[in-house]
């Protein structure tokens, strides 16, 4: 049950990434006092389709879109990004500092 719980705080934070905006699985984990738990949080957004979570604005701390398989269709999570405004080329965001959101600083 207590993973449950965990995922279900990771998903109140990603709720809260601003459109246009990224931030990374260990930011998230960092916030909710887990630091450690990055691969946690990656789990839980592998797990977020059906909850009304914008996953695809969650990264790894270089802005890698290393969640992207977990969309369908090949290149989603890339172009729901560029919808918002967020350039990538190779599956990295540009400017990744530029667009990254710390929700220990912002929330």
């Amino acid at each position: 049950m207590e993973e449950a719980n965990f995922f279900d705080k990771v998903y109140v934070v990603a709720r809260k990434i601003p459109y246009g905006r990224v931030t990374s699985y260990g930011a998230i984990a960092k916030y909710l006092g887990a630091a450690r738990s990055a691969r946690m949080v990656g789990w839980a957004m592998n797990n977020s389709s059906a909850k009304d979570v914008p996953a695809h604005r969650v990264v790894n701390r270089v802005g890698v879109l290393t969640g992207k398989h977990h969309f369908s269709g090949t290149n989603l999570m890339q172009q729901l990004l560029e919808n918002e405004g967020v350039k990538v080329k190779d599956n990295q965001i540009v400017d990744f500092q530029k667009h990254f959101w710390d929700p220990a600083k912002e929330l």
